[in-house]
């Protein structure tokens, strides 16, 4: 059954990541709502929409729809989020679900209350390189994660005007608060330091005490050009390593012989290093970062399959570590 889904918000985000990735699934659009009356309109031809609104309640009220997706800002999520559930209709939502971990809370509850999905843009574990990395240790040929380590940065240019670092854990942090426990268990422990150059420009490294035994680190700020790579996870264990940069290159070392005075040396699949990138002069439709593998799962999931889809649960868990990290910081 084609999902009919009225969808809020129409910035550059929802207009060139999300909506493109989700029309390529069994889905229809039937309507748009976005504040800016030009942005509403400019959607609205683009993805071939006529019912559109500038009231997100007007929305949700469509006649028809079966789901609402939306992209906007963190209170607005919960507020939208909640009068969607609240009408019995399942939700997607971009990260974070809400600006803190009780109103993520008050989501999952409703949620539970009315029976529907609260889905979330966790895209970071379906980046191709991430999730390669998790089915790799998933296989069990990887043997036990023994360490993490990596960093994720952005630039100062974020914040222009006051320094609020508010925004960088609530859109960027927040996708390592879940993607450390997708790739190796549940955190147990978290500690953090920092360094701060001048305002605006942070650095810091957080420590994470896994469930598993594995130990963490990664190192996050603001001191670093978008324009150079800024992703890296690394994931140790005995006689192994998976190396993750920029989500679309990935190498998987092994404990392979050395082979420069062996005659007969050659290279092996079971002890030598692999690895892939995606080829970008192919014609196809690869979307390395995620989007459209997430929305394979969201889009079953809202149309109450059970999938692997992140949903509010992974969301209160990663809300309510971007709290302790911030309360470690004095951010």
């Amino acid at each position: 059954m084609t999902l009919k889904i009225g969808w809020i918000g129409c910035g550059i985000h929802a207009t060139q990541m999300l909506l493109p990735q989700l029309v390529r699934h069994d889905v229809e659009l039937v309507a748009l709502c976005d504040i800016d009356a030009k942005r509403l309109a400019s959607a609205g031809r683009q993805f071939g929409v006529s019912t559109l609104s500038t009231d997100a309640n007007e929305l949700i009220k469509t006649p028809g729809i079966d789901a609402v997706g939306m992209a906007v800002g963190p209170d607005q999520h919960l507020a939208f989020g909640k009068a969607a559930l609240e009408r019995g209709l399942p939700v997607f939502m971009e990260k974070p679900p809400s600006g803190s971990a009780a109103g993520a809370r008050e989501l999952q509850a409703a949620s539970e209350k009315s029976g529907k999905p609260l889905l979330l843009g966790f895209m970071k574990r379906y980046s191709a390189g991430n999730k390669i990395a998790a089915n790799i240790v998933r296989s069990g040929r990887f043997g036990d994660v023994l360490g993490l380590t990596g960093y994720y940065m952005t630039a100062p240019g974020y914040f222009v005007g006051n320094v609020d670092y508010t925004g960088f854990f609530l859109h960027h942090c927040v996708h390592y608060m879940d993607l450390v426990s997708f790739l190796v268990s549940p955190v147990t422990k978290l500690t953090a330091r920092k360094v701060e150059k001048e305002p605006g420009k942070v650095l810091f490294h957080i420590n994470f005490d896994f469930q598993c035994g594995a130990i963490g680190t990664i190192a996050m700020g603001t001191i670093q050009s978008r324009g150079a790579p800024v992703e890296r996870i690394e994931l140790m264990g005995d006689h192994q390593r998976i190396e993750v940069d920029n989500v679309i290159d990935i190498k998987w070392n092994r404990n392979p012989p050395f082979k420069v005075d062996d005659p007969a040396a050659t290279l092996t699949d079971a002890i030598d290093s692999l690895t892939w990138k995606p080829n970008f002069t192919a014609a196809a439709n690869e979307d390395p970062k995620g989007y459209y593998s997430l929305l394979s799962d969201v889009v079953p999931a809202l149309g109450g399959a059970t999938t692997a889809a992140p949903s509010i649960h992974d969301g209160v868990i990663a809300m309510e570590r971007l709290e302790m990290l911030r309360t470690e910081l004095a951010l």
